[in-house]
């Protein structure tokens, strides 16, 4: 795929130089000539431009463009190529970092995003995520569709241990799509049978997370047997 991150400071490197392992073609683009560090990322296409100008886009030819990632450190300059790319040139994909998550309701289909990365949100979700078991941890927001990636543990005492994933019902516009087991990551299957400390990955609606997350309540305990 061809690639076009705009901002070229050290998070459009740092992603740059995972998608050129991945055998991309990346473009990176940057106002500010201090940001130019060819030698940094040589593998890469590098423009001195401003992202936020139509001729700017054109030079870079965006319209050729499968996926443009907005990753400045100014959110209302990736809200700007985030429009322009999405309605002016039609690119597919448009993913967008938010720096301040007071900013993360602005980063919606309407301004172009497809996907919004909050940086600040995603840390603390991962830190949610290390010691909640049970609860459900939104990991992503997908704007378009308002669809969110959400984890949750599987409690020892869940009444989902020992079932077969084929044979859960799981909520409407919900999709289990991976189970992470200790060092594996498994694609699940119907026959895939889930086990505690199962740590699950669903895509779901906003509407559905308590649903989901209700699934995942523990066995209530019956009453003790006298001897």
């Amino acid at each position: 795929m061809r690639i076009a991150i705009a901002g070229a400071g050290a998070v459009g490197r740092s992603i740059a130089d995972e998608l050129l392992d991945s055998d991309h073609e990346v473009l990176l683009v940057d106002k500010s000539p201090k940001a130019i560090k060819v030698e940094v990322v040589p593998r890469a296409e590098w423009l001195l431009a401003d992202a936020c100008e139509i001729s700017s886009l054109d030079d870079a030819g965006i319209q050729r463009c499968n996926v443009v990632i907005a990753a400045t450190g100014d959110d209302k300059a990736n809200l700007v190529v985030s429009l322009l790319a999405k309605t002016e040139y039609g690119v597919p994909r448009v993913v967008a970092r938010v720096n301040d998550p007071r900013n993360e309701w602005l980063f919606t289909e309407a301004w172009g995003v497809d996907v919004a990365v909050s940086t600040p949100r995603l840390m603390s979700a991962l830190v949610e995520e290390a010691v909640s078991v049970g609860d459900l941890v939104r990991l992503m927001r997908f704007s378009q569709g308002e669809a969110n990636l959400v984890e949750i543990t599987l409690p020892p005492e869940a009444e989902l241990v020992g079932v077969r994933s084929g044979d859960v019902a799981w909520p409407q516009d919900t999709t289990l799509v991976t189970i992470v087991r200790g060092a594996r990551v498994i694609a699940p299957s119907e026959e895939d049978v889930l086990e505690e400390g199962d740590e699950l990955l669903f895509v779901t609606t906003q509407e559905r997370e308590e649903e989901l997350e209700e699934m995942f309540s523990v066995r209530p305990q019956g009453p003790a047997k006298g001897r």
